[in-house]
């Protein structure tokens, strides 16, 4: 068994970071169960518009609130002193939190599942889109965020390994930066954020392009692999307009258009590997000279009504999002290594609406409820170049002529419909007993639905110490979007033919009961906070996602039964100048018996999973991250911000001598950041060091269930950055 490194645990006298508010939920009423650290304060304003915009906000905020689950808090302040600063990517600023696992291709894991994450815009929740490298949400419009796992009210479903919320800014200063940033591997990121009002419209905008030729993770652990160039263009509006001191209409709108190369392993030869597959002749191809490119472009809009009156809070909400993802093959070249070349393009238009509200019945009870409707329209087209022939007894195949194309073109509409009604029950006033159901029932490639019953009981017997305890039954759907259309008689007599009797069933909705209790406690007026959280999951048709073939499209299976459970530990100190955080977690996910999208695997591999329980490919038992931060307020370093992060992991699963049998090695990546304001002209200036050692550790190694390619962790980068106040 590996031991959890206890310098790890000591990082906050090893590093240094900024000011920043980590660590749990600070609404603006504590609500019980959730952990409150030390936040800033807002600004005073003499405003109306800027009071009655305050209170609206609140009021929005206390429709879902997290009333026994576990939440974990981060904002815009702590994302300006992390390595990197807004200029990072959103996922590596949720590695930071407690549970979180990093994976390949900007991918993390939180309590072991596999995505199962639903992200949210003040309130209103964002369609899920294709996407696998890029990253939807740009850190520059977040004012803050929560993370929500656990047991969940009766309010949050389909997606519920984590709720991941984002409140936006929203200008009030008639102010902004432009800045520029880069460093290392190529990297450089011009980006302009405006955010002002006029009467009582607010409005916050802001656009950046990223071009970086470590686009992808490093599929050898080079500092420069070979075709790794990414492109990337954000943009982002928010505007409200406040009607009246009880109602408020919003609009939130993105768009994000992003080019990647797929990194080539250095050195192969396709001849070395392929069962004399030839095209007109050639056998042999070298793999530096691969050129495959995936293209991700997506766009989302929200509009809101908020209306907030005596008892009564309602928000009604009108989204879509479009998405597409194109997968551009080397032809030549995958025939060759491969057997096959796909050329895929899926695309998916999402439109809904949601409607959340809160009715304060009694000073003892307030009733939560709310529905959700969702219209999703997925379609996929493929053009497979493949080699004609068969496979002998032995397992060779026996080529029968050139190169030919199967085109197999598809498309489905699923349907989601969801209603929920909760009641916060208040039996003492250090007492809440939160309890409701919801139903969720779905059409598409399958048709189910399930009634969830959900019960979170919260005592506080001290004002520092917060103790809950919850059960919730979950329901979520194999997302739409990336099910397989794959029809697999068509290649029968080719090089990506299917084994024999492969099956191709269609993924099923995952069925969990979660247990979940823990208790966070603030030490005095210390500064200090400790918390601790466990879980206990089991699931029926647990879902599970991997990669299959070189098209990099993230398909849905599922195993039959599923085990999952952990514990996670967080600290944290606040007080002045200084914060410091460490988190810690243990976690096992293990499941049984592949019951969907068997065609995808190793049939040897199918008949062990029938009857064994394996590890799933992204359990990984430690994880951990910390930080320290100082942040200078007078004297003649005034403006100056010290800080640096860390990750930690004990390695995600790679084959052995069964399925997922071993861990890969553990690593711990250290990062330093140094950031220096001048006040009066408004410049900042930015120094980051991203993997301060240069360690060279392996993310995957490209051998597990559903595993395509072997990723690294980045090596050492040096970054710097200058903005101007606008």
């Amino acid at each position: 068994m590996r031991v959890f490194p206890l310098w790890a645990c000591a990082l906050p006298a090893l590093a240094f970071t900024s000011q920043t508010a980590f660590a749990q939920d600070a609404t603006a009423q504590a609500e019980p169960g959730s952990v409150q650290p030390a936040a800033p304060a807002a600004d005073a304003s003499p405003s109306t518009i800027v009071v009655t915009a305050k209170r609206l906000d609140d009021a929005r905020a206390s429709i879902q609130p997290s009333l026994g689950a576990t939440s974990y808090t981060i904002t815009n302040a702590t994302i300006q002193a992390l390595p990197g600063g807004d200029n990072q990517q959103f996922n590596q600023i949720v590695l930071q939190l407690p549970g979180v696992v990093q994976d390949g291709f900007g991918q993390f894991h939180v309590r072991d599942d596999h995505n199962n994450l639903q992200y949210r815009i003040n309130g209103t929740i964002l369609p899920e889109g294709l996407a696998v490298f890029g990253q939807t949400l740009s850190p520059r419009l977040i004012n803050s965020f929560n993370l929500l796992t656990g047991a969940l009210p009766a309010q949050y479903g389909l997606r519920t390994a984590g709720i991941i919320d984002v409140t936006t800014k929203s200008g009030f200063d008639n102010a902004g930066a432009v800045s520029l940033y880069g460093g290392s591997h190529g990297m450089i990121e011009p980006s302009v954020q405006y955010g002002g009002s006029t009467g009582s419209t607010n409005y916050f905008v802001s656009a950046d392009y990223r071009y970086d030729k470590l686009g992808i993770e490093s599929v050898d652990g080079t500092s420069t692999p070979i075709h790794d160039g990414t492109k990337q263009l954000q943009l982002f509006a928010y505007v409200d307009h406040i009607l009246d001191d009880e109602n408020r209409v919003s609009f939130v709108g993105g768009y994000a258009n992003q080019l990647f190369q797929i990194p080539d392993p250095s050195g192969l030869q396709a001849a070395d590997t392929n069962p004399g597959w030839n095209v007109n002749g050639q056998t042999d191809y070298l793999s530096n000279n691969l050129n495959e490119r995936q293209l991700e472009r997506t766009g989302f809009g929200q509009i809101a009504f908020l209306h907030d009156s005596g008892p009564l809070t309602i928000q009604t909400s009108l989204f879509a999002r479009y998405s597409l993802l194109r997968y551009t093959p080397d032809t030549l070249g995958e025939l060759l290594f491969n057997g096959q070349a796909q050329n895929a393009t899926k695309k998916d238009v999402t439109a809904g609406a949601q409607i959340d509200g809160a009715y304060r019945l009694s000073s003892a009870h307030t009733l939560r409820f709310g529905a959700l409707f969702e219209h999703d329209h997925g379609s996929s087209q493929t053009a497979t170049a493949v080699f004609p022939g068969s496979y002998d007894d032995t397992g060779n195949f026996i080529q029968t002529g050139q190169p030919i194309t199967i085109v197999d073109n598809g498309a489905k509409t699923e349907t989601t419909e969801s209603v929920y009604l909760q009641d916060e029950w208040k039996l003492l006033p250090t007492l809440t007993f939160n309890f409701g159901a919801r139903f969720d029932h779905y059409d598409g490639y399958r048709s189910e639905q399930q009634l969830s019953p959900r019960a979170n009981l919260v005592w506080q017997p001290t004002p520092g110490t917060t103790i809950h305890a919850g059960y919730a039954r979950y329901f979520s759907p194999a997302p739409f979007e990336n099910v397989a259309t794959t029809t697999i008689s068509k290649f029968a007599g080719t090089s990506a033919a299917p084994p024999s009797g492969a099956l191709d069933t269609t993924p099923f909705a995952e069925r969990q009961n979660y247990f979940d209790v823990g208790f966070q406690h603030a030490f005095g007026t210390s500064g200090v906070t400790f918390g601790l959280d466990g879980y206990y999951r089991r699931s029926h048709q647990l879902i599970d996602e991997g990669q299959f073939g070189a098209p990099i499209i993230l398909t849905p299976f599922n195993y039959r039964r599923g085990r999952i459970h952990g514990i996670e530990g967080n600290v944290s100190y606040t007080k002045g100048p200084w914060l410091a955080y460490a988190n810690f977690a243990y976690a096992k996910a293990q499941g049984k018996d592949i019951t969907s999208s068997q065609f995808d695997f190793d049939p040897a591999d199918l008949a062990y999973i029938q009857t064994h329980y394996i590890y799933l490919d992204h359990d990984q038992t430690y994880t951990g991250s910390g930080g320290i931060s100082y942040a200078f307020k007078q004297g003649p370093l005034a403006g100056l911000q010290l800080g640096g992060s860390m990750i930690y992991g004990s390695g995600l699963r790679a084959d052995g001598a069964v399925p997922n049998g071993v861990a890969l090695k553990d690593y711990a990546q250290f990062n330093l950041s140094s950031s220096y304001k001048i006040a009066g002209p408004g410049i900042q200036v930015r120094f980051d060091i991203i993997n301060v050692g240069n360690l060279k550790y392996e993310i995957r190694d490209g051998t597990g269930v559903g595993v395509g390619a072997p990723q690294y962790g980045p090596r050492r980068g040096f970054f710097v950055g200058i903005s101007k106040d606008i």
